[in-house]
């Protein structure tokens, strides 16, 4: 049996029981599917909290984030257990489309609100819904009368929401982008790093969310959802609920992105087919 040693502590591996447990309240919270193949990252994300805590066994740890009524232990494993890999304008082809097809049409067809409503719901550290603002504010900078183009990005970790609230992105990441956004829409933050600028910042209202807390908490329905690279991590029961809810809150004609390695089923009749990973609500 493989050892993992912890100071001078000794921490085994998650036993089969243990790993299920975790399994069955990852998926009831975050509405993750974790695969066998993902113990031994379970193992590796979770134990350096388990040792912090003076904690000898996964079991009385598991006992512990259940049993915490403040919620932080649940936090905590959240923001270890989940995936956050993203950079700028990742997956271009959507922004393309975003930039060239759906932002004139909402600009047409929803002229009369003057109130054009994105939600990034895995924003992740905050490359995406910057790449997003930065392209809408392209858009609309120069049309008038003006319109409301605040967005909102979610996500379930509030470590990669403390970071995209900052803003702050290595100038090897802001380099890939066009020379006129890194001019007007970042700053220098020092030697190795640049800022969002705060025209931009204030635009976005960033939130915590778990897309698994029903109903979703919004009064108005939006014209854009990018919801990308989540719903790899669900099950296909979990996956057709979401985007029936997703369908619910889009408005008429409104677009949805997802992840090119995902797709929308026959299930979820109400979405027309535009190109690879793009949907559109008729």
């Amino acid at each position: 049996m493989d050892i993992n040693y912890l100071g001078s502590d000794i921490l085994k591996p998650l036993s089969d029981s243990e790993f299920q447990k975790f399994r069955e309240y990852i998926k009831q919270k975050l509405g993750i599917n974790l695969s066998e193949e993902k113990r031994s990252l379970v193992f590796s994300r979770l134990r350096p909290i388990v040792a912090a805590k003076n904690i000898d066994n996964f079991t009385d740890y598991f006992k512990f984030v259940i049993s915490d009524q403040s919620g932080k232990a649940l936090t905590e494993m959240i923001n270890r257990i989940t995936t956050n890999h993203t950079y700028f304008m990742r997956e271009t082809d959507h922004f393309d489309h975003l930039r060239d097809k759906a932002l004139p049409e909402i600009f047409e067809t929803f002229s009369s609100q003057k109130d054009m409503r994105l939600w990034c719901a895995a924003s992740s550290s905050g490359e995406e819904p910057y790449t997003l603002q930065m392209i809408i504010e392209d858009f609309f900078k120069d049309r008038t009368p003006k319109w409301n183009t605040t967005s909102l990005a979610t996500d379930i970790s509030a470590s990669v929401l403390n970071k995209a609230i900052h803003g702050v992105y290595s100038n090897e990441g802001v380099d890939e982008l066009p020379a006129a956004w890194q001019k007007a829409y970042f700053k220098k933050f020092d030697d190795d790093n640049s800022i969002i600028v705060d025209n931009i910042k204030s635009k976005i209202m960033f939130r915590k969310l778990n897309l698994m807390d029903e109903p979703f908490p919004f009064k108005k329905k939006f014209h854009i959802i990018f919801c990308r690279n989540v719903m790899i991590y669900f099950d296909e029961a979990t996956k057709n609920n979401l985007i029936r809810r997703m369908y619910d809150i889009l408005e008429q004609g409104g677009y949805l992105y997802i992840g090119h390695s995902e797709t929308i089923g026959r299930a979820n009749e109400g979405f027309k087919y535009i190109m690879p990973a793009v949907y559109k609500k008729v």
